[in-house]
Protein backbone atom coordinates (compact mmCIF):
# COMPACT_ATOMS: atom_id res chain seq x y z
CA UNK A 1 0.00 0.00 0.00
CA UNK A 2 2.74 2.33 1.43
CA UNK A 3 5.10 1.17 -1.92
CA UNK A 4 1.37 2.34 -4.33
CA UNK A 5 1.10 5.86 -2.56
CA UNK A 6 5.08 6.46 -3.23
CA UNK A 7 4.86 5.45 -6.61
CA UNK A 8 1.61 7.24 -7.23
CA UNK A 9 3.42 10.18 -5.43
CA UNK A 10 6.26 9.95 -7.67
CA UNK A 11 4.66 10.29 -10.90
CA UNK A 12 2.57 13.44 -10.07
CA UNK A 13 5.79 15.16 -8.76
CA UNK A 14 7.06 14.27 -11.94
CA UNK A 15 4.15 15.17 -14.09
CA UNK A 16 3.41 18.79 -12.59
CA UNK A 17 7.79 19.32 -13.17
CA UNK A 18 7.48 18.96 -16.41
CA UNK A 19 3.96 21.38 -16.43
CA UNK A 20 1.35 18.73 -17.45
CA UNK A 21 -0.87 20.35 -15.52
CA UNK A 22 0.25 23.90 -16.27
CA UNK A 23 -2.91 26.66 -17.93
CA UNK A 24 -2.56 26.27 -21.20
CA UNK A 25 -1.55 29.32 -23.53
CA UNK A 26 -5.45 31.22 -24.69
CA UNK A 27 -5.25 30.83 -28.42
CA UNK A 28 -7.26 34.17 -28.45
CA UNK A 29 -5.00 35.99 -26.65
CA UNK A 30 -4.57 39.51 -28.23
CA UNK A 31 -1.28 41.53 -27.93
CA UNK A 32 -1.00 44.42 -25.61
CA UNK A 33 -2.44 47.65 -27.33
CA UNK A 34 0.37 49.78 -28.52
CA UNK A 35 0.04 53.39 -27.18
CA UNK A 36 1.43 55.83 -29.21
CA UNK A 37 2.60 59.21 -27.93
CA UNK A 38 1.78 62.34 -30.06
CA UNK A 39 3.52 65.48 -29.29
CA UNK A 40 1.38 68.92 -29.77
CA UNK A 41 3.16 72.44 -30.01
CA UNK A 42 1.21 75.47 -30.60
CA UNK A 43 0.46 79.12 -29.76
CA UNK A 44 -2.61 78.28 -27.60
CA UNK A 45 -5.49 75.59 -27.33
CA UNK A 46 -8.15 77.31 -29.70
CA UNK A 47 -11.27 75.54 -31.49
CA UNK A 48 -9.52 74.79 -34.76
CA UNK A 49 -7.88 72.13 -32.57
CA UNK A 50 -10.96 70.44 -32.18
CA UNK A 51 -10.65 69.55 -36.22
CA UNK A 52 -7.32 67.63 -34.82
CA UNK A 53 -8.67 65.52 -32.23
CA UNK A 54 -12.04 64.71 -34.64
CA UNK A 55 -9.87 63.67 -37.15
CA UNK A 56 -7.74 61.42 -34.53
CA UNK A 57 -11.03 59.59 -33.36
CA UNK A 58 -12.18 59.40 -37.08
CA UNK A 59 -8.98 56.96 -37.40
CA UNK A 60 -9.36 55.04 -34.53
CA UNK A 61 -7.04 57.34 -32.34
CA UNK A 62 -8.23 57.39 -28.56
CA UNK A 63 -6.30 59.63 -26.42
CA UNK A 64 -5.57 57.32 -22.91
CA UNK A 65 -6.34 54.77 -24.81
CA UNK A 66 -4.28 54.30 -27.73
CA UNK A 67 -2.32 57.46 -28.00
CA UNK A 68 -0.93 59.73 -25.56
CA UNK A 69 -0.83 63.21 -26.38
CA UNK A 70 1.76 66.21 -24.95
CA UNK A 71 0.41 69.37 -25.60
CA UNK A 72 2.80 72.59 -25.03
CA UNK A 73 1.37 76.07 -25.67
CA UNK A 74 3.63 79.20 -26.08
CA UNK A 75 0.54 81.90 -25.00
CA UNK A 76 1.52 84.56 -27.68
CA UNK A 77 4.99 84.16 -26.37
CA UNK A 78 6.85 82.78 -29.52
CA UNK A 79 10.35 83.07 -27.66
CA UNK A 80 9.61 80.11 -25.77
CA UNK A 81 8.63 77.76 -28.34
CA UNK A 82 12.19 76.44 -28.67
CA UNK A 83 12.48 75.59 -25.16
CA UNK A 84 8.89 74.15 -25.80
CA UNK A 85 9.74 71.93 -28.51
CA UNK A 86 12.94 70.04 -26.57
CA UNK A 87 10.95 69.75 -23.69
CA UNK A 88 8.44 67.43 -26.38
CA UNK A 89 11.35 65.79 -28.17
CA UNK A 90 12.69 64.65 -24.49
CA UNK A 91 9.47 62.82 -24.45
CA UNK A 92 10.77 60.84 -27.42
CA UNK A 93 7.21 61.27 -28.83
CA UNK A 94 6.17 59.03 -32.45
CA UNK A 95 5.09 62.14 -34.02
CA UNK A 96 5.54 65.86 -33.31
CA UNK A 97 2.38 68.06 -34.55
CA UNK A 98 3.29 71.64 -34.68
CA UNK A 99 1.16 74.66 -35.78
CA UNK A 100 2.24 77.76 -37.46
CA UNK A 101 5.41 78.55 -38.81
CA UNK A 102 7.43 79.66 -35.61
CA UNK A 103 6.38 76.27 -34.06
CA UNK A 104 7.00 74.14 -37.30
CA UNK A 105 10.70 75.76 -37.23
CA UNK A 106 11.22 75.36 -33.43
CA UNK A 107 10.32 71.82 -34.24
CA UNK A 108 12.57 71.11 -36.82
CA UNK A 109 15.80 72.91 -34.77
CA UNK A 110 15.00 70.77 -31.90
CA UNK A 111 14.93 67.46 -33.73
CA UNK A 112 15.77 65.88 -37.59
CA UNK A 113 14.38 62.43 -36.98
CA UNK A 114 11.14 62.51 -35.42
CA UNK A 115 8.35 63.06 -37.96
CA UNK A 116 6.77 66.81 -37.78
CA UNK A 117 3.37 67.24 -39.29
CA UNK A 118 2.71 70.93 -39.86
CA UNK A 119 -1.03 71.52 -39.26
CA UNK A 120 -0.72 75.06 -41.09
CA UNK A 121 2.44 77.03 -41.87
CA UNK A 122 2.94 79.70 -44.67
CA UNK A 123 5.53 79.13 -47.26
CA UNK A 124 7.07 75.95 -45.98
CA UNK A 125 9.32 75.67 -49.63
CA UNK A 126 10.17 79.28 -49.46
CA UNK A 127 12.10 78.99 -45.90
CA UNK A 128 13.36 75.86 -45.79
CA UNK A 129 11.12 73.77 -43.51
CA UNK A 130 10.43 71.37 -46.71
CA UNK A 131 12.83 70.61 -49.91
CA UNK A 132 9.32 71.52 -52.14
CA UNK A 133 5.44 70.72 -51.63
CA UNK A 134 5.27 67.94 -53.51
CA UNK A 135 8.65 65.58 -52.01
CA UNK A 136 9.06 67.40 -48.76
CA UNK A 137 12.12 65.44 -47.69
CA UNK A 138 13.60 65.16 -43.97
CA UNK A 139 11.34 65.06 -41.19
CA UNK A 140 8.05 67.58 -42.08
CA UNK A 141 5.33 67.92 -44.00
CA UNK A 142 1.66 68.42 -43.73
CA UNK A 143 -0.30 71.54 -44.80
CA UNK A 144 0.31 75.07 -45.75
CA UNK A 145 -2.33 77.47 -45.14
CA UNK A 146 -1.30 79.96 -48.14
CA UNK A 147 -3.15 79.59 -51.44
CA UNK A 148 -2.75 81.50 -54.75
CA UNK A 149 -4.87 84.67 -54.80
CA UNK A 150 -5.90 84.28 -51.15
CA UNK A 151 -5.12 88.32 -50.90
CA UNK A 152 -6.65 89.86 -54.08
CA UNK A 153 -9.70 87.92 -53.18
CA UNK A 154 -9.70 89.66 -49.61
CA UNK A 155 -9.35 92.74 -51.05
CA UNK A 156 -12.21 92.21 -53.50
CA UNK A 157 -15.10 91.26 -50.53
CA UNK A 158 -13.86 94.07 -48.44
CA UNK A 159 -14.34 96.99 -51.26
CA UNK A 160 -17.52 94.95 -51.69
CA UNK A 161 -19.03 95.72 -48.54
CA UNK A 162 -16.64 98.76 -48.03
CA UNK A 163 -16.98 100.43 -51.62
CA UNK A 164 -15.15 103.53 -50.42
CA UNK A 165 -11.97 102.51 -48.42
CA UNK A 166 -8.71 103.14 -50.50
CA UNK A 167 -6.43 103.35 -47.65
CA UNK A 168 -5.92 100.14 -45.53
CA UNK A 169 -3.81 99.50 -42.52
CA UNK A 170 -1.65 96.34 -42.06
CA UNK A 171 -0.62 95.43 -39.08
CA UNK A 172 2.45 93.35 -39.22
CA UNK A 173 5.59 91.77 -37.59
CA UNK A 174 8.63 92.65 -40.40
CA UNK A 175 11.00 90.41 -37.94
CA UNK A 176 9.31 87.44 -39.85
CA UNK A 177 10.60 85.96 -42.94
CA UNK A 178 6.99 84.60 -43.52
CA UNK A 179 5.31 87.99 -42.97
CA UNK A 180 7.85 89.62 -45.77
CA UNK A 181 7.01 87.45 -48.32
CA UNK A 182 3.44 87.81 -47.26
CA UNK A 183 3.22 91.62 -47.09
CA UNK A 184 5.12 91.80 -50.31
CA UNK A 185 2.40 89.70 -52.48
CA UNK A 186 -0.42 92.32 -50.23
CA UNK A 187 1.28 95.02 -52.17
CA UNK A 188 0.94 93.64 -55.44
CA UNK A 189 -2.37 91.89 -54.44
CA UNK A 190 -3.04 95.83 -53.06
CA UNK A 191 -1.91 98.01 -56.65
CA UNK A 192 -5.05 95.68 -58.31
CA UNK A 193 -7.16 96.23 -56.25
CA UNK A 194 -6.66 99.84 -56.07
CA UNK A 195 -5.26 99.98 -52.26
CA UNK A 196 -2.84 102.15 -50.66
CA UNK A 197 -1.48 100.02 -48.24
CA UNK A 198 0.01 101.76 -44.81
CA UNK A 199 2.60 99.32 -43.15
CA UNK A 200 2.15 99.51 -39.45
CA UNK A 201 4.65 97.18 -37.66
CA UNK A 202 4.04 94.90 -34.19
CA UNK A 203 6.90 93.22 -33.03
CA UNK A 204 5.65 92.63 -29.81
CA UNK A 205 2.46 93.04 -27.36
CA UNK A 206 3.89 96.18 -26.30
CA UNK A 207 3.54 97.54 -29.81
CA UNK A 208 0.10 97.97 -30.09
CA UNK A 209 -0.53 101.52 -27.90
CA UNK A 210 1.70 103.10 -30.87
CA UNK A 211 0.35 100.75 -33.55
CA UNK A 212 -3.22 101.64 -32.80
CA UNK A 213 -2.30 105.75 -32.41
CA UNK A 214 -0.44 106.00 -35.70
CA UNK A 215 -3.66 104.11 -37.49
CA UNK A 216 -5.82 106.98 -36.33
CA UNK A 217 -2.97 109.52 -37.28
CA UNK A 218 -2.87 108.46 -40.40
CA UNK A 219 -6.80 108.35 -41.45
CA UNK A 220 -6.79 104.97 -42.62
CA UNK A 221 -10.00 103.63 -43.86
CA UNK A 222 -9.77 100.25 -42.66
CA UNK A 223 -7.51 97.52 -41.07
CA UNK A 224 -6.03 94.36 -41.59
CA UNK A 225 -4.15 92.47 -39.31
CA UNK A 226 -1.83 89.68 -40.00
CA UNK A 227 -2.79 86.56 -37.96
CA UNK A 228 0.81 86.40 -36.68
CA UNK A 229 0.90 84.75 -32.80
CA UNK A 230 1.34 88.42 -31.16
CA UNK A 231 -1.57 89.91 -33.07
CA UNK A 232 -3.60 86.57 -32.96
CA UNK A 233 -2.95 87.25 -28.83
CA UNK A 234 -3.88 90.34 -28.99
CA UNK A 235 -7.02 90.04 -31.50
CA UNK A 236 -9.59 91.33 -28.57
CA UNK A 237 -7.38 95.02 -28.47
CA UNK A 238 -7.69 94.83 -32.22
CA UNK A 239 -11.03 94.51 -32.74
CA UNK A 240 -12.25 96.45 -29.63
CA UNK A 241 -10.39 99.13 -31.76
CA UNK A 242 -11.53 98.91 -35.18
CA UNK A 243 -15.08 98.61 -33.39
CA UNK A 244 -14.11 102.09 -31.54
CA UNK A 245 -13.06 104.02 -34.80
CA UNK A 246 -14.87 102.62 -36.87
CA UNK A 247 -12.97 101.03 -39.77
CA UNK A 248 -13.74 98.13 -41.20
CA UNK A 249 -11.83 95.24 -41.54
CA UNK A 250 -10.76 91.93 -42.43
CA UNK A 251 -8.46 88.99 -41.42
CA UNK A 252 -7.03 85.55 -42.47
CA UNK A 253 -8.60 84.03 -39.37
CA UNK A 254 -12.23 83.62 -38.00
CA UNK A 255 -11.46 84.39 -34.84
CA UNK A 256 -10.58 88.11 -34.94
CA UNK A 257 -14.28 88.29 -36.31
CA UNK A 258 -15.66 86.19 -33.13
CA UNK A 259 -13.61 88.82 -31.10
CA UNK A 260 -16.12 91.63 -33.20
CA UNK A 261 -13.53 92.28 -36.43
CA UNK A 262 -15.92 92.70 -39.78
CA UNK A 263 -15.15 90.21 -41.34
CA UNK A 264 -12.09 87.14 -42.84
CA UNK A 265 -11.68 85.27 -45.99
CA UNK A 266 -9.38 82.10 -45.03
CA UNK A 267 -8.47 78.48 -45.62
CA UNK A 268 -10.90 76.73 -42.91
CA UNK A 269 -8.38 75.58 -40.11
CA UNK A 270 -10.53 72.92 -38.71
CA UNK A 271 -10.60 71.60 -41.78
CA UNK A 272 -6.59 71.61 -42.21
CA UNK A 273 -6.29 70.45 -38.49
CA UNK A 274 -8.68 67.65 -39.56
CA UNK A 275 -6.58 66.92 -42.55
CA UNK A 276 -3.39 66.58 -40.32
CA UNK A 277 -4.78 63.68 -38.27
CA UNK A 278 -4.56 61.74 -41.65
CA UNK A 279 -0.60 62.57 -41.94
CA UNK A 280 -0.29 61.40 -38.56
CA UNK A 281 -2.22 58.06 -39.43
CA UNK A 282 -0.16 57.52 -42.05
CA UNK A 283 3.33 58.27 -40.37
CA UNK A 284 2.41 56.06 -37.41
CA UNK A 285 1.60 53.18 -39.84
CA UNK A 286 4.99 53.67 -41.27
CA UNK A 287 5.07 56.23 -43.36
CA UNK A 288 8.08 58.33 -44.13
CA UNK A 289 7.17 62.83 -43.88
CA UNK A 290 9.73 62.82 -46.88
CA UNK A 291 7.79 61.08 -49.01
CA UNK A 292 4.37 62.91 -48.25
CA UNK A 293 3.27 65.83 -50.08
CA UNK A 294 2.21 68.89 -48.62
CA UNK A 295 -0.94 69.53 -49.23
CA UNK A 296 -2.79 73.66 -49.41
CA UNK A 297 -5.72 74.44 -48.19
CA UNK A 298 -9.09 72.89 -50.26
CA UNK A 299 -11.83 74.74 -47.89
CA UNK A 300 -12.24 78.16 -47.65
CA UNK A 301 -14.55 80.32 -45.53
CA UNK A 302 -15.95 83.88 -45.40
CA UNK A 303 -17.47 85.22 -41.93
CA UNK A 304 -18.80 88.23 -41.29
CA UNK A 305 -19.86 89.76 -38.06
CA UNK A 306 -23.34 91.65 -38.62
CA UNK A 307 -23.26 92.99 -35.44
CA UNK A 308 -20.33 94.83 -36.23
CA UNK A 309 -21.48 96.15 -39.91
CA UNK A 310 -24.61 97.56 -38.01
CA UNK A 311 -22.69 99.62 -35.96
CA UNK A 312 -20.26 100.51 -38.95
CA UNK A 313 -23.36 101.38 -40.87
CA UNK A 314 -22.34 98.90 -43.68
CA UNK A 315 -25.47 97.00 -45.72
CA UNK A 316 -24.31 93.83 -46.63
CA UNK A 317 -24.58 93.19 -50.35
CA UNK A 318 -27.09 90.20 -51.34
CA UNK A 319 -23.75 89.17 -53.24
CA UNK A 320 -22.00 88.59 -50.11
CA UNK A 321 -24.70 87.84 -48.62
CA UNK A 322 -25.01 84.16 -50.88
CA UNK A 323 -21.42 83.49 -50.77
CA UNK A 324 -21.26 84.09 -46.44
CA UNK A 325 -20.70 80.78 -44.45
CA UNK A 326 -21.46 82.23 -41.48
CA UNK A 327 -23.04 85.52 -39.87
CA UNK A 328 -21.79 85.79 -36.42
CA UNK A 329 -24.73 87.90 -34.48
Amino acid sequence: METGMNWTRLVLTALFAGGFFAAPPLANAQPATKVHRIGVLGNENTPQWEGLRQGLRDLGYVDGRNVRMEWRWSEGKTDRLPSLALELVALAPDVIVASGTQAVRAAKLATSTIPIVMTVSAYPEKIGLVESLARPGGNITGLTNIAPELNGKRFELLKEIAPRISRLAVLWNPASPVELLSFREMLAAAQVAGLEIQSIEVRSPDDFPTAFATVSSSRAHALLAIGNPINFKGRQLIADFVRKHQLPSIFDERLFVEAGGLMSYAPSFTDLFRRAATYVDRILKGAKPADLPVEQPTKFELVINSKTARLLGLTIPRTILLRVDQLIE
